[in-house]
């Protein structure tokens, strides 16, 4: 092995991202670089967890596939993927002709090695299983894959955490499930940050009694409903958000929305694709907010990757504009026990000739009903729940952005150019915490040495500032992960901040 030649012989250009970097009087961190595990060994950690059947089991999983993005659409022909609507499931989806970058992110050294020619200093890792074993439904086999996926990366790459950590992969079936493997990681494993499931499909009860699973896999496969955790949620998951805080670890999620609704083409998997980790995001984040969790534990952190910015733009803006119009004050200018019966006869009489047509106008609730309509404008609600805010304690326009700014941060990849939407102060009146997330490692980055002069062409236009910038790449990651634990970059390559991280030549 010592003698084979270096990566550098099969690598014969420059990296732009690399200069880039050497311009720059500050590191940079990124927050989503994806590797490969190398299944035949992850396999022994599998036989450790569960047996000789657990692997069977994975294999058969991970042939199958898992939720909406299954495998059977390709044991099907046209007639029965129209007939189920069955979802084209992700393809081709790893940099395969850039042989050296499918190899680096396989191979733990040598993403080391390279590291610098991204132009990143630091960079968290998400291998690929850890990103769907969450959400494997067997229980007995998620928690077997879960623990040893993360065994597998823990161990993998201890000797290399100067310059790269992995997640830990977290799941969220209940919150004491959560809760043990998450102290199991921080505690026995040391690793630093967690990923969690966006959510949770869950079967629709009345529909699991009628037709249960066994008997009808077609109805379980669409009979459910999506578990965010925090509002309407089948278990309360404050233990698990008070453990989060208490072990001083940030949670991420990365979870797809591809299968949901409108994203279900049999056909195209780039409409299914668009924007899918934003909308499981978006989904996840309303949740918390409007259930409370940001107001009960201001110092939790939660990391949305691979979505982009702009969906948290529109989000935060989306709240500010429906709270000044539905808070717990002005909802009661929508409250049908405000008409002014005497005004509206008044104006039918005048001006209703030519609705009432001849016919009598009937005053009381019947002239009400029909002035607002056959929807439910007219039914009077409960006095306890009109404030769909109360849950998150939104009392100014203020409010929300302290329920909101503080714990969220937004992951967007080198050549996602809405970033700029969530520095845009003048219009948000707030500066979101979107931090630079490069998906390296999948399709979106065929390219390592490209991703950060991807993103540095941002304030070359003038969509970024220079301080946009860095706040981007280095300022948000590193108050995201050092915020919540001080001791995070201890020991790496950017221990103490802000110094000029010198590269190799």
């Amino acid at each position: 092995m010592g003698s084979s030649p270096s990566y550098r012989a099969f690598q014969n250009k420059p990296s732009p991202s690399l200069a880039i970097r050497e311009r720059l009087d500050h590191p940079v961190i990124d927050t989503d670089v994806h590797t490969i595990e190398y299944t035949p060994l992850l396999e022994d950690y599998l036989a450790e967890e569960g047996g000789a059947a657990a692997v069977d089991q994975f294999r058969a999983a991970i042939a199958r596939g898992f939720g909406y993005l299954s495998n059977a659409w390709y044991d099907q022909g046209w007639d029965e993927r129209r007939a189920k609507r069955s979802t084209r499931p992700p393809w081709w989806a790893l940099p395969t002709a850039n042989t050296l970058d499918l190899a680096t992110v396989s191979l733990p050294e040598l993403l080391h090695e390279r590291l610098q020619e991204a132009g990143t200093d630091f960079a968290v890792l998400y291998p690929n299983i850890a990103t769907f074993a969450p959400h494997i439904g067997n229980p007995d086999l998620r928690r077997v894959v879960v623990r040893a996926v993360n065994r597998f990366n823990a161990d993998l790459f201890r000797k290399y955490a100067d310059r790269l950590t992995p997640v830990a992969a977290i799941p969220l079936h209940t919150p004491q499930e959560g809760i043990e493997e998450l102290e199991y990681a921080v505690k026995e494993l040391g690793l630093k940050a967690a990923l969690i499931p966006g959510y949770v499909n869950r079967p629709i009860q009345a529909l699991a009694d009628q037709y249960p699973r066994a008997q009808h896999p077609d109805v379980a496969q669409n009979g459910f409903w999506v578990d965010t955790y925090a509002l309407d949620s089948e278990h309360d998951y404050d233990p698990f958000w008070a453990k989060a805080v208490e072990l001083k670890v940030v949670l991420t999620t990365h979870s797809a929305g591809m299968g949901w609704t409108a994203r279900r083409s049999i056909s195209n998997y780039m409409y299914n694709h668009i924007g899918h980790f934003a909308d499981a995001s978006h989904a996840l984040a309303k949740a918390l907010f409007f259930g409370g969790v940001t107001r009960r534990f201001p110092q939790l952190r939660v990391g949305f990757l691979e979505g982009g910015a702009a969906w948290a733009a529109n989000l935060f803006a989306d709240l500010v504009g429906h709270w000044e119009k539905r808070n717990g004050r002005a909802i009661e200018n929508y409250n049908p026990a405000r008409v002014d019966r005497e005004l509206l006869v008044t104006l039918f009489q005048r001006y209703g000739d030519d609705v009432l047509r001849g016919k009598p106008l009937v005053d009381g609730d019947a002239l009400i009903g029909g002035a607002l309509g056959r929807a439910n404008n007219f039914r009077a609600q409960d006095p306890d729940r009109l404030d769909d805010f109360a849950a998150a304690g939104i009392e100014t326009v203020e409010d929300i952005a302290a329920r909101f700014v503080p714990n969220f941060y937004f992951g967007a990849e080198a050549d996602d150019p809405t970033v700029a939407f969530a520095f845009n102060e003048k219009v948000l009146g707030a500066r979101l915490n979107a931090f630079w997330a490069s998906d390296s490692g999948h399709w979106d980055v065929p390219d390592l040495t490209e991703v950060l002069a991807d993103t540095y062409r941002l304030v070359e236009r003038g969509a970024l500032s220079e301080q946009d910038f860095r706040d981007l790449v280095y300022t948000h990651p590193y108050n995201f992960y050092a915020g919540t634990n001080p001791e995070f970059f201890k020991g790496t390559a950017i221990e103490g901040g802000g110094k000029k991280v010198k590269h190799a030549a």
